[in-house]
Protein backbone atom coordinates (compact mmCIF):
# COMPACT_ATOMS: atom_id res chain seq x y z
CA UNK A 1 0.00 0.00 0.00
CA UNK A 2 1.61 3.36 -0.94
CA UNK A 3 1.00 6.41 1.21
CA UNK A 4 1.19 10.40 1.12
CA UNK A 5 4.49 11.31 1.46
CA UNK A 6 3.71 13.34 4.96
CA UNK A 7 2.00 10.32 6.27
CA UNK A 8 3.47 9.00 8.86
CA UNK A 9 3.74 5.33 7.71
CA UNK A 10 5.82 6.67 4.79
CA UNK A 11 7.67 8.58 6.99
CA UNK A 12 8.42 5.66 8.62
CA UNK A 13 9.76 3.68 5.98
CA UNK A 14 11.69 6.46 4.03
CA UNK A 15 13.09 7.34 7.47
CA UNK A 16 14.17 3.73 8.69
CA UNK A 17 11.98 4.30 11.66
CA UNK A 18 9.39 1.48 12.24
CA UNK A 19 7.32 -0.29 9.68
CA UNK A 20 4.22 -2.23 9.70
CA UNK A 21 3.72 -6.03 8.21
CA UNK A 22 0.51 -8.16 7.89
CA UNK A 23 1.48 -10.89 10.47
CA UNK A 24 0.71 -8.63 13.31
CA UNK A 25 -2.04 -6.56 12.61
CA UNK A 26 -1.93 -3.49 14.59
CA UNK A 27 1.87 -3.36 16.22
CA UNK A 28 4.96 -1.69 14.62
CA UNK A 29 8.32 -3.30 13.79
CA UNK A 30 10.81 -0.87 15.26
CA UNK A 31 14.07 -0.25 13.83
CA UNK A 32 17.00 0.90 15.34
CA UNK A 33 16.80 4.63 14.17
CA UNK A 34 12.73 4.13 15.35
CA UNK A 35 13.35 2.78 18.75
CA UNK A 36 16.20 5.90 19.70
CA UNK A 37 13.37 8.12 19.20
CA UNK A 38 10.74 6.12 21.12
CA UNK A 39 13.35 5.87 24.05
CA UNK A 40 13.82 9.80 23.55
CA UNK A 41 9.87 10.35 24.07
CA UNK A 42 9.89 7.96 26.71
CA UNK A 43 12.77 9.85 28.77
CA UNK A 44 10.85 13.17 28.36
CA UNK A 45 7.81 11.41 29.99
CA UNK A 46 9.74 9.95 32.96
CA UNK A 47 11.83 13.00 33.87
CA UNK A 48 8.53 14.71 33.67
CA UNK A 49 6.58 12.19 35.75
CA UNK A 50 9.83 12.35 38.41
CA UNK A 51 9.20 16.32 38.23
CA UNK A 52 5.42 15.91 38.96
CA UNK A 53 6.29 13.31 42.64
CA UNK A 54 5.36 10.05 40.25
CA UNK A 55 6.96 6.46 41.85
CA UNK A 56 6.96 4.53 38.89
CA UNK A 57 6.11 0.57 38.94
CA UNK A 58 5.41 -2.28 37.05
CA UNK A 59 2.04 -4.47 36.86
CA UNK A 60 1.63 -7.89 35.08
CA UNK A 61 0.51 -8.01 31.40
CA UNK A 62 -1.93 -10.99 31.99
CA UNK A 63 -4.55 -11.10 34.86
CA UNK A 64 -7.56 -13.63 35.98
CA UNK A 65 -10.95 -12.92 34.43
CA UNK A 66 -12.01 -11.58 38.44
CA UNK A 67 -9.86 -8.36 38.15
CA UNK A 68 -11.62 -7.84 34.77
CA UNK A 69 -14.99 -8.08 36.34
CA UNK A 70 -14.27 -6.33 39.55
CA UNK A 71 -12.93 -3.30 36.88
CA UNK A 72 -16.02 -3.25 34.89
CA UNK A 73 -14.01 -3.98 32.01
CA UNK A 74 -15.44 -7.57 31.34
CA UNK A 75 -18.83 -6.03 31.41
CA UNK A 76 -18.20 -2.25 29.60
CA UNK A 77 -15.36 -3.59 27.27
CA UNK A 78 -15.84 -7.28 27.06
CA UNK A 79 -15.42 -6.55 22.96
CA UNK A 80 -11.92 -4.61 23.17
CA UNK A 81 -9.66 -7.48 25.64
CA UNK A 82 -7.09 -10.08 24.32
CA UNK A 83 -9.12 -12.95 25.69
CA UNK A 84 -7.59 -16.45 26.83
CA UNK A 85 -9.41 -18.77 28.74
CA UNK A 86 -9.90 -17.41 32.20
CA UNK A 87 -7.41 -15.02 31.55
CA UNK A 88 -7.21 -11.09 30.06
CA UNK A 89 -4.25 -9.34 28.72
CA UNK A 90 -4.66 -5.57 30.15
CA UNK A 91 -6.30 -3.04 28.32
CA UNK A 92 -5.07 -0.35 31.29
CA UNK A 93 -2.76 -0.55 33.90
CA UNK A 94 -5.26 0.85 36.76
CA UNK A 95 -5.82 -2.64 38.25
CA UNK A 96 -2.44 -3.20 39.26
CA UNK A 97 -2.10 0.64 40.63
CA UNK A 98 -5.15 0.17 42.50
CA UNK A 99 -3.61 -3.45 44.07
CA UNK A 100 -0.80 -1.86 44.79
CA UNK A 101 -2.14 0.98 46.83
CA UNK A 102 -4.22 -2.07 48.41
CA UNK A 103 -1.50 -3.44 49.65
CA UNK A 104 -0.69 -0.21 51.88
CA UNK A 105 -1.81 1.14 55.16
CA UNK A 106 -2.55 4.36 53.84
CA UNK A 107 -2.80 7.45 56.48
CA UNK A 108 -4.00 10.90 55.10
CA UNK A 109 -0.19 12.24 55.52
CA UNK A 110 0.82 9.53 52.67
CA UNK A 111 -1.91 11.04 50.43
CA UNK A 112 -1.70 12.27 47.23
CA UNK A 113 -0.14 8.91 45.90
CA UNK A 114 0.85 8.69 42.77
CA UNK A 115 1.86 5.29 40.71
CA UNK A 116 2.80 5.75 37.15
CA UNK A 117 3.60 3.19 34.19
CA UNK A 118 4.60 3.05 30.78
CA UNK A 119 2.99 0.38 30.53
CA UNK A 120 2.46 -2.21 27.01
CA UNK A 121 -1.20 -2.28 26.53
CA UNK A 122 -3.57 -4.49 24.23
CA UNK A 123 -6.64 -3.51 22.92
CA UNK A 124 -8.54 -5.58 20.12
CA UNK A 125 -9.15 -2.90 18.28
CA UNK A 126 -11.01 -4.25 14.99
CA UNK A 127 -8.54 -4.51 12.37
CA UNK A 128 -10.79 -2.01 9.55
CA UNK A 129 -9.98 0.41 12.36
CA UNK A 130 -6.38 -0.19 12.00
CA UNK A 131 -4.38 2.87 11.11
CA UNK A 132 -0.39 2.64 11.39
CA UNK A 133 0.76 4.53 14.43
CA UNK A 134 -2.35 6.35 15.08
CA UNK A 135 -4.41 3.21 16.37
CA UNK A 136 -2.95 0.01 17.57
CA UNK A 137 -3.66 -3.14 19.30
CA UNK A 138 -0.06 -2.95 21.10
CA UNK A 139 1.39 0.08 22.10
CA UNK A 140 2.47 1.81 25.19
CA UNK A 141 0.65 3.97 27.77
CA UNK A 142 2.19 6.51 30.43
CA UNK A 143 -0.66 5.59 32.92
CA UNK A 144 -0.76 7.32 35.76
CA UNK A 145 -3.09 7.31 38.78
CA UNK A 146 -3.42 9.81 41.96
CA UNK A 147 -5.03 8.86 44.97
CA UNK A 148 -5.74 11.68 46.99
CA UNK A 149 -9.19 13.33 49.24
CA UNK A 150 -12.08 14.08 47.02
CA UNK A 151 -11.46 17.77 48.43
CA UNK A 152 -8.39 18.11 46.67
CA UNK A 153 -9.81 16.73 43.11
CA UNK A 154 -10.17 19.75 41.32
CA UNK A 155 -6.58 21.83 42.65
CA UNK A 156 -5.29 18.72 41.52
CA UNK A 157 -7.01 18.68 37.99
CA UNK A 158 -6.56 22.36 37.23
CA UNK A 159 -2.46 21.74 38.26
CA UNK A 160 -2.35 18.70 35.45
CA UNK A 161 -3.95 20.75 33.01
CA UNK A 162 -1.78 23.92 33.32
CA UNK A 163 1.34 21.36 33.15
CA UNK A 164 0.22 19.45 30.10
CA UNK A 165 0.12 22.68 27.92
CA UNK A 166 3.79 24.09 29.58
CA UNK A 167 4.68 20.18 28.20
CA UNK A 168 2.88 20.42 24.66
CA UNK A 169 4.70 24.04 24.27
CA UNK A 170 8.17 22.64 24.48
CA UNK A 171 7.21 20.16 21.88
CA UNK A 172 5.89 22.56 19.71
CA UNK A 173 2.36 22.71 20.19
CA UNK A 174 0.97 25.80 20.98
CA UNK A 175 -3.24 25.12 20.41
CA UNK A 176 -4.37 22.79 22.94
CA UNK A 177 -8.52 22.14 22.95
CA UNK A 178 -9.91 20.69 25.84
CA UNK A 179 -13.04 18.54 26.12
CA UNK A 180 -15.30 17.52 29.37
CA UNK A 181 -17.13 14.39 28.95
CA UNK A 182 -19.76 13.77 31.11
CA UNK A 183 -21.75 10.76 32.46
CA UNK A 184 -22.59 7.66 29.89
CA UNK A 185 -26.15 6.27 30.04
CA UNK A 186 -23.76 3.01 31.41
CA UNK A 187 -22.32 3.47 33.76
CA UNK A 188 -20.82 2.11 37.67
CA UNK A 189 -21.68 4.53 41.07
CA UNK A 190 -24.42 6.50 41.99
CA UNK A 191 -25.97 9.45 40.58
CA UNK A 192 -24.22 11.58 44.31
CA UNK A 193 -21.14 10.35 43.42
CA UNK A 194 -21.71 11.26 39.57
CA UNK A 195 -22.32 14.80 40.66
CA UNK A 196 -19.57 15.09 42.73
CA UNK A 197 -17.34 13.95 40.50
CA UNK A 198 -18.60 15.93 37.76
CA UNK A 199 -18.62 19.50 39.81
CA UNK A 200 -14.91 18.88 40.82
CA UNK A 201 -14.34 18.72 36.95
CA UNK A 202 -15.93 21.75 36.31
CA UNK A 203 -14.06 23.44 39.05
CA UNK A 204 -10.77 22.87 37.70
CA UNK A 205 -11.77 23.52 34.09
CA UNK A 206 -12.86 27.54 35.75
CA UNK A 207 -12.53 29.68 33.08
CA UNK A 208 -10.66 27.99 30.68
CA UNK A 209 -11.76 27.56 27.07
CA UNK A 210 -14.24 23.67 26.55
CA UNK A 211 -16.52 22.09 25.19
CA UNK A 212 -18.78 19.65 26.62
CA UNK A 213 -20.03 15.84 25.32
CA UNK A 214 -22.46 14.81 27.24
CA UNK A 215 -22.28 11.28 27.88
CA UNK A 216 -19.02 10.37 26.65
CA UNK A 217 -17.22 10.04 30.08
CA UNK A 218 -15.79 6.92 30.83
CA UNK A 219 -17.88 4.02 33.42
CA UNK A 220 -16.42 5.02 36.36
CA UNK A 221 -15.79 8.79 36.16
CA UNK A 222 -16.15 12.58 33.88
CA UNK A 223 -13.39 12.96 31.72
CA UNK A 224 -11.41 15.99 30.35
CA UNK A 225 -9.21 15.41 27.20
CA UNK A 226 -6.57 17.56 25.53
CA UNK A 227 -6.19 17.68 21.96
CA UNK A 228 -3.27 19.21 20.09
CA UNK A 229 -3.56 20.98 16.64
CA UNK A 230 -1.09 20.67 14.32
CA UNK A 231 0.70 22.43 11.81
CA UNK A 232 -2.59 21.40 9.14
CA UNK A 233 -5.41 22.25 11.99
CA UNK A 234 -6.45 18.60 12.56
CA UNK A 235 -6.93 17.86 16.57
CA UNK A 236 -5.45 14.66 18.17
CA UNK A 237 -6.95 13.64 21.25
CA UNK A 238 -3.80 13.04 23.11
CA UNK A 239 -3.81 13.79 27.00
CA UNK A 240 -6.64 12.90 29.07
CA UNK A 241 -7.23 13.38 33.12
CA UNK A 242 -10.47 10.90 34.22
CA UNK A 243 -12.01 11.37 37.78
CA UNK A 244 -13.07 8.10 39.75
CA UNK A 245 -15.03 7.95 42.38
CA UNK A 246 -15.98 3.83 42.29
CA UNK A 247 -13.26 1.47 41.39
CA UNK A 248 -10.63 2.14 44.76
CA UNK A 249 -13.56 0.87 46.88
CA UNK A 250 -13.76 -1.97 44.79
CA UNK A 251 -10.38 -3.23 44.66
CA UNK A 252 -10.47 -1.96 48.66
CA UNK A 253 -8.05 1.36 48.67
CA UNK A 254 -8.24 2.77 51.32
CA UNK A 255 -6.78 5.76 53.64
CA UNK A 256 -7.04 7.05 57.42
CA UNK A 257 -7.81 10.52 57.75
CA UNK A 258 -7.37 13.22 60.07
CA UNK A 259 -9.39 11.80 63.03
CA UNK A 260 -8.37 7.84 62.34
CA UNK A 261 -11.45 6.95 60.22
CA UNK A 262 -11.31 4.83 57.23
CA UNK A 263 -11.99 6.89 53.97
CA UNK A 264 -12.06 5.44 50.00
CA UNK A 265 -10.07 7.94 47.97
CA UNK A 266 -10.25 9.51 45.37
CA UNK A 267 -8.66 8.50 42.01
CA UNK A 268 -7.21 10.41 38.98
CA UNK A 269 -5.94 8.33 35.98
CA UNK A 270 -4.00 10.72 34.01
CA UNK A 271 -2.12 10.40 30.88
CA UNK A 272 0.15 13.26 29.15
CA UNK A 273 0.56 11.31 25.86
CA UNK A 274 -2.17 8.71 25.89
CA UNK A 275 0.17 6.33 23.57
CA UNK A 276 3.41 6.89 23.14
CA UNK A 277 3.81 5.53 19.63
CA UNK A 278 0.60 7.61 18.66
CA UNK A 279 2.37 10.84 20.10
CA UNK A 280 5.15 9.94 17.86
CA UNK A 281 3.03 9.65 14.91
CA UNK A 282 1.59 12.94 15.43
CA UNK A 283 4.92 14.43 15.95
CA UNK A 284 6.62 13.40 12.71
CA UNK A 285 3.18 14.36 10.33
CA UNK A 286 3.19 18.14 12.44
CA UNK A 287 6.91 18.20 12.02
CA UNK A 288 7.19 16.83 8.42
CA UNK A 289 9.26 14.24 9.06
CA UNK A 290 11.91 16.32 10.75
CA UNK A 291 12.00 15.67 14.37
CA UNK A 292 13.41 18.45 17.02
CA UNK A 293 16.48 18.08 17.71
CA UNK A 294 16.24 15.96 21.04
CA UNK A 295 13.66 13.70 19.43
CA UNK A 296 15.69 12.87 16.41
CA UNK A 297 16.80 9.23 15.83
CA UNK A 298 20.51 10.66 15.10
CA UNK A 299 21.30 13.78 16.08
CA UNK A 300 24.51 14.27 14.63
CA UNK A 301 26.91 12.31 11.58
CA UNK A 302 30.29 12.45 12.00
CA UNK A 303 31.88 12.96 8.00
CA UNK A 304 35.81 12.41 7.27
CA UNK A 305 36.41 14.53 4.37
CA UNK A 306 39.03 11.92 3.70
CA UNK A 307 40.78 8.64 5.08
CA UNK A 308 43.41 10.55 6.49
CA UNK A 309 40.51 12.49 8.67
CA UNK A 310 39.48 9.13 9.90
CA UNK A 311 41.12 8.99 13.19
CA UNK A 312 40.14 12.26 14.21
CA UNK A 313 36.41 11.68 13.06
CA UNK A 314 36.54 8.59 15.48
CA UNK A 315 37.62 10.17 18.08
CA UNK A 316 35.05 13.39 17.47
CA UNK A 317 32.50 10.86 17.13
CA UNK A 318 33.86 9.27 20.76
CA UNK A 319 33.35 12.89 22.55
CA UNK A 320 29.75 12.76 21.00
CA UNK A 321 28.53 9.62 22.18
CA UNK A 322 30.65 9.94 25.79
CA UNK A 323 28.07 12.81 26.74
CA UNK A 324 25.05 11.09 25.24
CA UNK A 325 24.52 12.49 22.18
CA UNK A 326 23.17 10.09 19.41
CA UNK A 327 25.85 10.47 16.81
CA UNK A 328 27.10 8.04 13.85
CA UNK A 329 30.16 7.87 12.30
CA UNK A 330 30.01 7.50 8.27
CA UNK A 331 33.69 6.80 7.11
CA UNK A 332 32.09 5.56 3.68
CA UNK A 333 33.94 6.25 0.23
CA UNK A 334 30.77 8.15 -0.72
CA UNK A 335 31.72 11.78 -2.09
CA UNK A 336 31.48 14.33 0.94
CA UNK A 337 28.24 15.90 -0.71
CA UNK A 338 26.90 12.80 -1.46
CA UNK A 339 27.03 11.72 2.39
CA UNK A 340 26.10 15.06 3.24
CA UNK A 341 22.65 14.68 1.20
CA UNK A 342 22.26 11.59 2.62
CA UNK A 343 22.32 12.75 6.05
CA UNK A 344 19.40 15.18 5.08
CA UNK A 345 17.70 12.65 3.53
CA UNK A 346 17.54 10.86 6.86
CA UNK A 347 16.48 14.31 8.49
CA UNK A 348 19.39 14.53 10.55
CA UNK A 349 19.82 17.68 12.61
CA UNK A 350 23.73 18.79 13.02
CA UNK A 351 26.43 17.42 10.44
CA UNK A 352 30.01 17.37 11.71
CA UNK A 353 32.93 17.71 9.11
CA UNK A 354 36.58 17.06 9.67
CA UNK A 355 39.09 17.11 7.13
CA UNK A 356 43.03 17.36 7.56
CA UNK A 357 42.99 21.23 8.30
CA UNK A 358 40.09 20.35 11.04
CA UNK A 359 42.26 17.49 12.11
CA UNK A 360 45.25 19.97 12.46
CA UNK A 361 43.51 22.27 14.70
CA UNK A 362 41.55 20.18 16.19
CA UNK A 363 38.23 21.58 15.41
CA UNK A 364 35.04 20.59 14.12
CA UNK A 365 32.54 22.23 11.14
CA UNK A 366 29.27 21.53 12.64
CA UNK A 367 26.64 22.40 9.66
CA UNK A 368 22.98 22.78 10.73
CA UNK A 369 24.25 25.34 13.58
CA UNK A 370 23.53 29.21 13.02
CA UNK A 371 26.52 30.31 10.65
CA UNK A 372 27.71 26.53 10.63
CA UNK A 373 30.66 27.44 13.20
CA UNK A 374 34.19 25.70 12.77
CA UNK A 375 34.90 25.13 16.41
CA UNK A 376 37.10 23.58 18.81
CA UNK A 377 36.29 20.04 19.66
CA UNK A 378 35.02 20.56 23.43
CA UNK A 379 33.23 23.75 21.70
CA UNK A 380 31.37 21.85 19.36
CA UNK A 381 30.23 19.14 21.74
CA UNK A 382 28.89 22.09 24.10
CA UNK A 383 27.10 23.88 21.50
CA UNK A 384 26.08 20.31 20.23
CA UNK A 385 24.88 19.02 23.61
CA UNK A 386 22.64 22.41 23.70
CA UNK A 387 21.56 22.62 20.64
CA UNK A 388 19.83 19.13 21.55
CA UNK A 389 18.04 20.31 24.88
CA UNK A 390 14.19 20.14 24.88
Amino acid sequence: MSFDESDHRALGERLDLFHFAPEAPGMAYWHPRGWAAYRALEAAVRQRLREEGFEEVRTPQLMRREVWERSGHWTHFREGLFVSGDDALKPVSCPGHMALAARRSLSWRDLPLRYAELGLVHRNEPSGSLHGLFRLRQFTQDDGHIMLPERDVAAEVARFLDSLAAFYRSVGFDRVQLAFSTRPAERAGDDAAWDRAEAALRAALGEREHVVHPGEGAFYGPKIELALEDRLGRAWQCGTIQLDLVLPARFGVWYADEDGARRVPAMLHRAMLGSLERFLGVLLEHHEGRLPPWLAPEQAVVLPVSDASLPYAREVHAHLTARGLRARLDPRAESLSRRVRDAHALAVPFVAVVGEREQRARRVAVRGLVGEPVLVLDAAVGALIEACER
